[in-house]
């Protein structure tokens, strides 16, 4: 029970506030005294939306930042001061480089109220997002309907605005409720809902028998430090044992246990200060109200929905929520987070614009647009994509072939051009698996995002079931993925692009027994055409080394033939978008299954692309000059899958046991070297 007094307590902590009336704002908005931390604040109207005031908020990056801001925020109010606007960003700070076009995003506070919430996420989310942040005082006694209509009014006036741009309402907890409320008061306004650890599940939780024991405890009882416990994300007992689990040096990990201590000293003494009783009672109150009215409007929401689950939250039954919420809102996608507490975006290692851009969740118009709306990794965000498939990559030892214009073999990508666009086609191997390891060669060397050309059901599905669910792909998205289709061929095409396009689909990716290496593609010659449109170059490629690695023992055929696991197949099927739908025979839509396999001592993984091949107008008029082109790039697939199965045979670090062997006398970064050539 202490543990849940401390979430309602961390009002005290950065909820009380005082300043002086703004002299400029319609609605009266009030700005403490800024030291460290100040704002540009504002309240939004359909005449005013530039920010006054402008001060500068370095960026937190530690929870000790969000400590030192919670202290330059913490001032005695007058009485019932109002709730208003505050931009944690000077739009004149050149600092952040914002994109063309960034749509607005409204911070949505959880039970304290402060606003500060996103502190750590700020300067990231200031490069993507014109952000601005609620700040609701400690001692306000405004009721819930009231605080929607509130956000209301600044949703309606940004939306009259800018009519054809999403709005972007992030909120925890408390602040999920408001979120939820306002989607489902309009559902006619384009909102995104990013729902950190929802109360509306408050009637499941023990926060809900809270008040009654609230008002037996004496006057003098001092709940700071147990509360305490449960502010500090992760709490600090459980960070102090991690530090230790780390195996720092000892200086080094006692000073981050120091640290810790200091900081829940620094928060016990600010709570002890500014704690009342009647706040914490009518924040409780203020939580039941709107996780009633929140799930009560459930059924009227109709925005895109994210929500973020800790598995880990001590607070409120969040893992759960999470699954119930999933169920009942139509276009919702949930992110579970089992390790971590209530306040998910001030725990480390939470990115909260890495989310957004591996769930596809950034756009900047009323539809996503894969092209202008992607925004690359970063180095971080690439090495974390990669990081866990760096044993993999040690494992399979990728061989990476090119051809020059010259008709030259190089070891490496040298021979692929720079400039697109570039269109590089080749067979599927495996279950994908090809996947690992193309995009990150591109980076490494190159410096080029592929853009690969995906399966839809990675990115949406028609209904849930057995199908995985859409958050195992969310490194695919982040690295540039594109559901495939005519449309986006087009658009990457004429973004000059570099892209990776596998025809035979996921017919080549689960293949049945006997067809390792055999092109099953469809007749049409759609991408050459495309291709001349744009005057891209096609590079024919070949990925060999699954039958190294796998062999197929019980294929599609083999379960079809069971009448209960064929009736299971149309159903998982039916599950995903369709896929070529239109197209007759093996090579149209496919049933999903999962061929059995079973593993085999690893070999090794060869991709050799191939002399590049031009287009132009003539391919385009001509549709019989388009086949001819077609049959040429499928005939330099096999050529080159050919060409690697038998030049293999020469390669003494195919087996894994000599590049062990090779990356412990030279390093693990080492390239083992392969087949003369």
């Amino acid at each position: 029970m202490a543990m849940a007094t401390g979430f309602h307590l961390l009002s005290a902590v950065v909820g009380l506030c005082n300043g002086e009336r703004h002299k400029h704002s319609p609605l009266g908005v009030t700005l403490p005294p800024a030291r460290r931390f100040s704002a540009s604040v504002t309240a939004f109207s359909s005449d005013q939306h530039q920010p006054r005031d402008h001060l500068e908020q370095p960026f937190a990056e530690s929870i000790w930042d969000y400590v030192e801001a919670a202290k330059d925020f913490v001032r005695p109010e007058d009485e019932n001061s109002p709730s208003r606007w505050f931009s944690p960003l000077d739009s004149k700070t050149k600092s952040v480089a914002r994109c063309d076009g960034a749509p607005l995003l409204l911070f949505l506070p959880g039970i304290d109220g402060s606003g500060l919430g996103l502190i750590r996420q700020h300067q990231k989310l200031g490069q993507m997002f014109d952000i601005w942040c609620l700040h609701i005082p400690a001692t306000n006694r405004t009721a819930f309907t009231d605080l929607v209509a509130m956000v209301e009014t600044t949703v309606k006036s940004e939306f009259q605005r800018s009519p054809g741009k999403p709005i972007y309402l992030v909120g925890e907890s408390l602040g999920a409720c408001i979120a939820l409320a306002v989607a489902a008061c309009n559902p006619d306004i384009d909102l995104i809902l990013i729902l950190s650890n929802p109360a509306t599940s408050f009637g499941n939780s023990s926060l809900q028998h809270l008040a009654p024991l609230i008002n037996v405890l004496p006057d003098q009882l001092d709940l700071a430090f147990l509360s305490v416990l449960s502010l500090i994300p992760g709490g600090p007992f459980k960070r102090m044992i991690a530090h230790w689990v780390r195996g720092l040096p000892e200086m080094e990990t006692a000073a981050n246990i120091f640290q810790d201590l200091v900081i829940t000293s620094t928060l016990t003494s600010i709570l002890a200060d500014t704690f009342r009783r009647e706040t914490l009672l009518w924040k409780l109150k203020l939580l039941d109200a709107a996780a009633m009215f929140a799930n009560a409007h459930l059924h009227l929401v109709q925005a895109q929905t994210l929500i973020l689950s800790s598995g880990n939250d001590q607070l409120l039954p969040s893992k759960f929520e999470g699954k119930r919420l999933r169920k009942k809102l139509p276009k919702c996608e949930v992110r579970s987070f089992k390790d971590n507490g209530h306040c998910l975006f001030l725990e480390d290692g939470i990115d909260l614009v890495s989310i957004i851009k591996a769930t596809s969740f950034y756009r900047r118009g009323s539809r996503q647009d894969y092209i202008s709306d992607y925004i690359p990794p970063t180095i971080s965000e690439f090495n974390k994509c990669y990081g866990v498939n760096r044993l993999l990559e040690v494992i399979m030892g990728p061989v990476f072939l090119s051809t020059t214009e010259d008709g030259k073999l190089v070891r490496g990508l040298a021979g692929i051009p720079s400039e697109g666009p570039v269109l590089l086609v080749g067979n599927h191997m495996l279950l994908a698996s090809d996947k690992i390891s193309l995009p990150g060669q591109f980076v490494h060397e190159k410096n080029i995002n592929l853009r690969p050309l995906v399966h839809p059901m990675m990115f949406t599905r028609l209904r849930d079931g057995l199908l995985p669910d859409v958050s195992v792909y969310d490194t695919l998205r982040m690295m540039g993925a594109v559901p495939i289709s005519g449309t986006h061929l087009h658009n990457l095409l004429s973004a000059r692009s570099h892209i990776l396009l596998f025809p035979g689909g996921i017919r080549e990716a689960l293949h049945r027994k006997g067809e390792e290496y055999k092109l099953m593609w469809p007749e049409k010659a759609e991408f050459v055409r495309a291709a001349a449109k744009f005057g891209a170059k096609i590079v024919p490629f070949c990925g060999v080394g699954e039958d190294d690695f796998l062999k197929v023992v019980v294929d599609y055929n083999d379960q079809v033939k069971v009448p209960i696991v064929k009736q299971v197949l149309k159903r998982v099927s039916a599950e995903g978008p369709e896929v070529r739908g239109s197209v007759e025979g093996e090579e149209g839509n496919q049933d999903f299954h999962m061929p059995g396999v079973i593993p085999k001592w690893p070999g090794r993984y060869y991709y050799y692309f191939g002399k590049e091949i031009e287009t132009g107008a003539e391919e385009l008029r001509d549709r019989d000059k388009a086949k001819e082109v077609y049959a040429e790039v499928k005939k330099e697939v096999e050529r080159c899958i050919k060409f690697v199965k038998q030049r293999r045979e020469e390669d003494p670090y195919r087996p894994l046991l000599p590049r062990l062997q090779y990356h412990l006398q030279h390093g693990l970064l080492s390239q083992v070297p392969t087949f003369p050539f």
